[in-house]
């Protein structure tokens, strides 16, 4: 691809990250073949789009916020607009270590998969999520295997690789509600190939979540619904891309 000087495009969604940003990014620009990077501002109310542009980002600002989904599929508009052959969605809080980028991109590469997530629980790791929390993605984890006919241990992990094919389809067909969950019973119902790799996970540099416990019963409700529904809906790509 031309004017670029890599084939990987880090996309990394961000919404009043002003204090994770910077050593998100430094961390990504200190990896030994340093991937491209985007920043998708999404109607940050702080100084993340300046801070980001100070540490050397190219940003896309939306003037609203759209919300996880429509960041993440505008950075894979960028993406495939720029001839990008692969890329990485990363978190902007800090909790995913660049340093697994490369381990997400091997499977994707080799032609092993068209989609690797990241995985807090597909072996023990240290990360530690409140009870609530763990026992909803656990039901919701369940839930989506029964629904995509293999297991999934950790639907909503936001540390994700992809090839062109899958992040061009991404790009037209994103979910915005709950894009995580939903994204993974779109692709499986699309016959693209999913595979989960261990990787570890941290707490936020800064700030805090917005989800409490009330909120992660309730999230998981209707996070079930959503993905009951997606997996309803009518395949978008024809039979013929089935894949084995």
């Amino acid at each position: 691809m031309s004017g670029s000087r890599s084939d990987v495009l880090v996309v990394i969604p961000a919404y009043n990250e002003e204090k994770n940003i910077g050593p998100v990014l430094r961390s990504v620009h200190a990896l030994e073949d340093p991937p491209d990077v985007v920043v998708v501002n999404d109607g940050s109310l702080d100084r993340t789009e300046q801070v980001a542009r100070e540490h050397g980002a190219r940003v896309l600002s939306l003037p609203v916020n759209l919300g996880i989904g429509g960041a993440v599929q505008t950075g894979f508009r960028y993406a495939v607009a720029h001839g990008y052959r692969y890329a990485v969605q990363l978190d902007g809080d800090g909790q995913h270590d660049p340093r697994e980028i490369r381990r997400l991109l091997e499977p994707v590469r080799s032609g092993q998969a068209d989609i690797v997530i990241g995985s807090r629980y597909v072996q023990r790791t240290d990360y530690k999520a409140p009870l609530a929390r763990r026992i909803g993605m656990v039901i919701l984890a369940k839930f989506i295997s029964a629904l995509v006919g293999h297991p999934i241990h950790d639907s909503t992990s936001g540390f994700r690789a992809y090839n062109r094919e899958a992040f061009t389809f991404l790009a037209q067909h994103y979910p915005t509600d709950y894009p995580e969950p939903e994204a993974i019973v779109l692709l499986a119902r699309n016959s693209f190939r999913i595979l989960e790799i261990p990787v570890q996970m941290h707490p936020r540099l800064n700030g805090t979540s917005s989800i409490n416990s009330f909120r992660s019963v309730y999230y998981m409700v209707k996070v079930l619904l959503a993905v009951l529904v997606e997996s309803l809906r009518d395949r978008l790509r024809p039979k013929d891309g089935d894949r084995s």
